[in-house]
This record gives C-alpha cells, structure tokens and sequence, in this order.
C-alpha cells in the first residue's frame, strides 16, 4: 500500500520526536555514566585501568546482539545500512580511523562527547563541534572530498554479498538470520561476557553506561530501520527510510550530522531542506547532558587554558572530521553502530581509532617528557 504524502510527513514528525527522546537518554546516560572512548582508551595508556573499556564493550555487546536479533527476525538487513555495503573501503576506514583518533585525544573528546561537554557548559567543546562540523562538510562535498575520492576511496575491494560477516559467512549455510544471530551471540556474547567478566566491570556505571548506551543505539535502529522504513515513497517510488541523511537506516553517529546542523543553520530558508533523525540527535545529546549536569550540580563554564591549548583542540577537531567522514563514522557511528552490523569495514576503522589514539597518547607524554 503506498502512503499518502501527509501520512509520510506525520510519520516523519514522528521518528523526529523518537530520536530526539533518544538523543536525550544518550547525551543523559553519557554524563551520568561518563562514557566516553578516548577516556577509556587514555584510562587504559596512562593508568591500566580498563573500567571504561568495558563499559564500551558492553554497549558494543548489547548493540550486537541486538541489531542481529532484529535482522534474525527478520525486521531490518545490515544490507540497508551503509556499514554492509559491498564495497570495502579498507584504506580510508583504516587511515581515516587512524586520523579520528589521534584528534580526538587532541580534542579531549570524540564528537559525541563533545555534545555532552557542550551540555555540562564546556565552550571548549562547542568549538570543537563547529570546526568539526565544517571540516566534515569539507570532506563530504568541498575540497577535502575531491582529494579523498581522488585518493585513498580508490584502493577498495568488492565483495558481492556485502561485507557484514553474516554475509561473509554465506558457506556455512542457514538463512541470512540464523547466521546473523549464531555471530551475534559468539561476538556479541564474548564482548558482554569480558565486560562483566572481573568487578570493574559491574560497577553502577559501566552498567548504566553499558546497557543504557547500547540500548539506545538498538532502539535508533529500530525506529529508522522499522519505523521509519516505507515499501514504496508516493513520489520516487522506490523503498526508502524516511527522515535520513542517507536514505538508508541509519544509528547514532557524530561526524556528518554536526555538519548537517551546521548546513541546516545556515541555509534554514531553503525549503528543500528538511530536519533528519542525525540532526535532532545532536540538540537532543546536549539536552539531556545538561538536564544530568544541572541535576548533579557538576554545570560548569569552562573555557581554554591558553593558545596551546587551543591550538590543540582545533586541530583534533579538523582531524576528525576529515577522518570521521573518511572512514564512514566515529567512535559511536563505526564504534557502536557499525560493528553492532558487524561490518567488516567497522571492525578496521576500531582499530584505526585505536591505533590513532594511543599513537597521540603516547605523543603527549613524549611532549611533556621533553618540556620537564
């Protein structure tokens, strides 16, 4: 049956107010919990503390299972996400990874956190997501595009059944689902399963922040990929998910939607322009970070130490936007969402970010050894 034009919009309006209510339990969990990837890897390189991995773990685990438990049931295809796409762009998830991380340890945050920094009254980090954001419209559509396409999006491989390991696992026989949920057990399993493993991971806030985050991107999930999913638009006449940047379904991701924001902002008279479940996520992080932070009474303005520490912060936030959109996501958009497809593009682009990070972990103290 194909929907009325006022039907598709009122069920816009409404995966609108979904993400914004899910932005909001993001951006509220993530300060309670204080969930943050460069903080759990910095916690790890500086103090060999891996309490904050394990809370990325688990919402990695929980997002796993999850997405894989609606793809066994049938309701949604790693297919229809841009993670699973044939194409393997394996040098520019890895070098754009690799460009995210060192950033975002120069930025003192990935894009989501600097959201929930921005809520918590840190005007650190709204420079950090304006030049992020600008850099990451540089890198989708100005300067920086033409170089990526022209360069590193050249060296990919094709894989015809798509690059999620359900598809990749297409031998082993069973149906697209009973494979999805047999690897979403083993991989989605392990990670819960070390999480929780020793005390560290049990604590009040890994589990908050573990199976509060993950829920969340589940939830994402199923509002764009089920909700949002019509069979046949009345205007193209092609299946679509409404209310995306992409078209496709999409998840919690901070690179390309601050770039979106600022594109809508500065362009809010152009009626082709409309608001996206990405764009929405974004006021509803800082929402819900700041109902936490004034709850708490830990709201606080802070601004920059000096030039240097400006200086740093601008460059890790071009960083990554360049990287983040090179590399199709962040630490929440490949970190998260990605790998709860279990993509194989999103597995390298981890390690990328990873590798980045502690490469710029490791250069601070290089800096600070050398100025003592």
């Amino acid at each position: 049956m194909v929907m009325t034009e006022a039907a598709l919009l009122a069920l816009e309006h409404q995966l609108l107010w979904a993400a914004l209510a899910l932005g909001v339990a993001f951006g509220a969990i993530a300060q309670r919990s204080h969930f943050c990837t460069m903080g759990a890897i910095a916690d790890v390189v500086n103090m060999g503390d891996w309490s904050r991995v394990r809370m990325w773990a688990l919402a990695a685990g929980v997002a796993t299972i999850g997405f894989n438990a609606m793809v066994a049931l049938g309701w949604v295809k790693a297919a229809d996400t841009i993670y699973a796409a044939p194409a393997l762009l394996w040098l520019s998830m890895a070098l754009g990874g690799a460009l995210f991380g060192f950033g975002m340890v120069l930025a003192s945050g990935c894009g989501s956190k600097a959201l929930v920094r921005i809520g918590g009254g840190n005007l650190k980090a709204l420079v950090v997501f304006a030049v992020l954001g600008l850099s990451a419209l540089a890198t989708m559509r100005g300067a920086a595009a033409l170089l990526r396409v022209a360069t590193v999006d050249q060296l990919q491989w094709t894989l015809p059944a798509g690059q999620d390991l359900p598809s990749l696992a297409a031998a082993l026989g069973g149906s697209p689902g009973q494979r999805a949920a047999a690897l979403a057990a083993l991989v989605g399993g392990a990670m819960v399963a070390w999480a929780l493993a020793r005390r560290e991971g049990r604590s009040a806030d890994v589990l908050i922040g573990g199976f509060g985050i993950g829920g969340v991107v589940v939830a994402l999930w199923w509002v764009s990929g089920v909700m949002g999913h019509v069979d046949e638009h009345p205007l193209t006449l092609e299946e679509t998910f409404l209310a995306t940047n992409s078209r496709r379904m999409e998840s919690f991701s901070f690179v390309a939607p601050l770039g979106y924001v600022l594109d809508g902002v500065m362009y809010a008279s152009d009626a082709s322009r409309r608001l996206t479940q990405g764009m929405v996520l974004v006021l509803g992080v800082v929402i819900g970070s700041a109902a936490v932070a004034l709850a708490g009474r830990s709201f606080r303005w802070e601004g920059f130490r000096g030039v240097e520490d400006t200086a740093n912060h601008l460059v890790g936030a071009v960083l990554m936007g360049v990287g983040g959109v090179t590399a199709l996501g962040c630490t929440i958009g490949q970190g998260l969402s990605g790998l709860s497809t279990l993509s194989l593009g999103s597995f390298i682009a981890v390690a990328g970010i990873v590798a980045g990070a502690r490469a710029a972990l490791r250069w601070q103290v290089w800096r600070l050894e050398r100025m003592a």
